[in-house]
């Protein structure tokens, strides 16, 4: 498998000094102690923007301790393609970095924070796609440098940006995961077939069976499939025993998608809640047995628009707890993108608390350890439509966590799932198209 070429244009070591008036009020706050932020954007491509925090460092402060990435960009092959036909007289790629004072927000449709000033860094993107380019990384002079104290002194604003290779597999769904699919793999023009797709609905022997396998392949001190409460009863409508089976070429099964917690509508609602969301274990061929590889949990989002939330997280090989690595929130209306980035400051990162660029985990995982130094950087994204759309996914998956069939099959598998949650968590008042139901199922 051959694979696309994509650019990564990351922005990072963001850091902000503002010069001090030089007669200061006694009630004057320092302006290192006031929040800041910028917001991020190229000047001539259709990508959304970003939102950054800036740290605040004092007009004394010599070193700069503030290495993670702020925000992270990136650019297909068709990207670079438009950009390198746009017309000489065109306006060249820039990022365009606004720099404001005060707390991230809007009141009464007004931006809350005080622009301070603008930073523009132009981007030659030639060349990137086999080589890193470094575009600006050090210091530079922001506003107009007016205070109280009647100095000239301007802010300085301290960033790094930069575009290297990151190469992906691109593939594509044929159609719905429900329908049995087949996957291509897209490499622009060319579509050549890797996968075939299996929908199922497992039997409680089927359960019954796998569960025994995997606890007798991982041990008894492996106590977390029995916790996902595949067997438990339930009251009420329920959507269960989904399966998507991922085959190579050879009809061989490479990796599997299996609901191990029922999609149940809460006691006096029609809908899954956050508190008792369904779940699915990703597996994976390994050593001639299926293995788990991950756990996707899903439900539906109370708010101005219902949204499909999610956490995806990792088992370890070895006993020990899963380290969650995407928790986020899909449009049910609209679709969107299912990203697993560990190196970028879009909001699919792991989570708030998480620590700069590393999985949010149950246990202590440092920077060198699992599963930090397996996952790095862009791993995946799957595209998917939302309620009601017809949805073929797309799935992107970084080269360096693709070192064999079975690795990119649980990929596949995991955006099968994806997809699969948004009809999962569909309002049990609404019919779910036939490919989804049994006979037995109980549909509005």
């Amino acid at each position: 498998m051959d694979p696309c070429p994509f650019v990564r244009v990351t922005v990072g070591n963001l850091a902000l000094k503002i010069p001090v008036a030089s007669k200061p009020a006694s009630s004057v706050v320092h302006p290192s102690s006031s929040p800041c932020f910028c917001k991020i954007k190229f000047n001539n491509l259709n990508i959304p923007p970003q939102n950054a925090v800036v740290p605040c460092l004092h007009p004394d402060t010599q070193t700069l301790d503030y290495p993670a990435t702020a925000a992270t960009f990136h650019l297909s092959k068709s990207d670079l393609d438009r950009l390198a036909s746009k017309s000489i007289f065109a306006s060249k790629l820039c990022l365009k970095i606004s720099i404001y004072t005060g707390r991230r927000g809007t009141t009464c449709g007004v931006n809350s924070g005080r622009l301070l000033g603008r930073v523009s860094v132009p981007l030659d993107l030639a060349g990137t796609e086999s080589k890193p380019s470094v575009f600006h990384n050090g210091w530079v002079s922001v506003g107009k440098g007016a205070n109280k104290g009647g100095s000239s002194a301007q802010s300085q604003f301290h960033l790094n940006v930069k575009a290297e290779p990151d190469p992906r597999f691109v593939f594509q769904f044929d159609g719905e995961p429900e329908c049995s699919p087949q996957v291509f793999q897209i490499q622009g023009n060319l579509r050549q077939p890797v996968f075939t797709c299996t929908f199922s609905f497992r039997t409680p022997a089927d359960r019954t069976q796998r569960s025994r396998s995997l606890q007798s392949d991982q041990g008894s001190s492996r106590s977390w499939l029995s916790s996902f409460g595949s067997e438990r009863e339930r009251h009420g409508r329920e959507r269960k025993g989904w399966s998507i089976t991922v085959h190579d070429l050879s009809g061989s099964p490479v990796a599997a998608a299996s609901m191990v917690t029922p999609f149940v509508a809460s006691p006096g609602s029609d809908r899954v809640s956050r508190s008792n969301p369904g779940s699915w274990l990703i597996l994976r061929l390994g050593d001639n047995t299926w293995k788990p590889w991950g756990r996707l949990e899903a439900w539906r989002e109370r708010g101005g628009a219902d949204g499909l939330g999610y956490r995806f997280e990792l088992i370890p090989d070895t006993s020990g707890p899963g380290v969650v690595l995407a928790e986020s929130t899909l449009s049910l209306n609209k679709g969107g993108k299912f990203v697993l980035d560990l190196g970028s400051g879009s909001t699919n990162r792991a989570g708030p608390n998480s620590p700069g660029c590393s999985p949010r985990g149950s246990g202590d995982f440092g920077y060198g350890l699992w599963p930090f130094c397996m996952y790095r950087g862009f791993v995946m994204s799957a595209k998917v439509e939302g309620e009601g759309r017809c949805s073929k996914p797309a799935v992107e998956v970084s080269v360096q966590h693709v070192n064999c069939t079975e690795d990119a099959a649980a990929f596949v598998a995991l955006a099968a799932a994806v997809d699969l949650s948004m009809d999962a968590c569909r309002l049990f008042s609404q019919r779910l198209r036939k490919e989804l139901c049994q006979q037995s199922d109980l549909v509005g």
